[in-house]
């Protein structure tokens, strides 16, 4: 059993406990070292991944050959290339581990036989999307309506223990400023 699988899912939709095995079956344990990469450009995804421990990133690099972080995922967190799954192509971004983590994968193939087992998860899935959607909207507003330093401001308030835990480099690609404006901004004491 997944523990920390079941009872995140648990929190959106019902499950027996009939489900909670079938659910687990369907999954596979991952562990991948402190920067090992989980997925590279051109490859295709594998499917989606849960976070049972750990610390990872999403990124892709860009014209100026700057790594530019998409999103990040820890603990209870899932990540993927959703457009190397959707559309059956090979992946534009990277996932690599920051941290030594252990996650959970779900390929394609056992998505489908799961919601096709347990129904009640294509109910949770469209609910994870509708919050990545929502949190990758308010980031592009976030980044379009604050400063770099309201940005830096507003997101430490909201995750302080995860910014203990990113390297400062990571954190400035993905609130979309340089390493060197960060290093400026905490020597603020912001």
């Amino acid at each position: 059993m997944y523990p920390e699988l079941i009872n995140h899912i648990k929190r959106y939709v019902q499950l027996s406990e009939a489900d909670e095995t079938t659910i687990c079956r369907h999954f596979e344990p991952k562990n991948f070292k402190k920067k090992e990469f989980i997925l590279e450009p051109g490859k295709l995804c594998a499917g989606n991944y849960f976070v049972t421990k750990g610390l990872v990133r999403q990124y892709f690099v860009n014209n100026k050959l700057n790594e530019q972080i998409i999103q990040f995922g820890l603990e209870n967190w899932w990540i993927a290339d959703q457009d190397s799954l959707l559309n059956h192509q090979p992946a534009t971004t990277y996932i690599q581990a920051i941290e030594a983590s252990e996650m959970l994968l779900l390929t394609e193939k056992n998505r489908i036989a799961l919601f096709e087992a347990v129904p009640q998860m294509e109910s949770y899935f469209r609910v994870m999307m509708q919050k990545a959607f929502v949190a990758s909207q308010r980031r592009i507003g976030y980044i379009f309506n604050q400063n770099d330093e309201e940005r830096y401001r507003h997101f430490t308030s909201l995750f302080p223990a995860f910014v203990q835990r990113v390297p400062q480099y990571m954190l400035a690609s993905y609130l979309g400023f340089t390493p060197q404006f960060l290093s400026r901004l905490r020597a603020k004491k912001i």
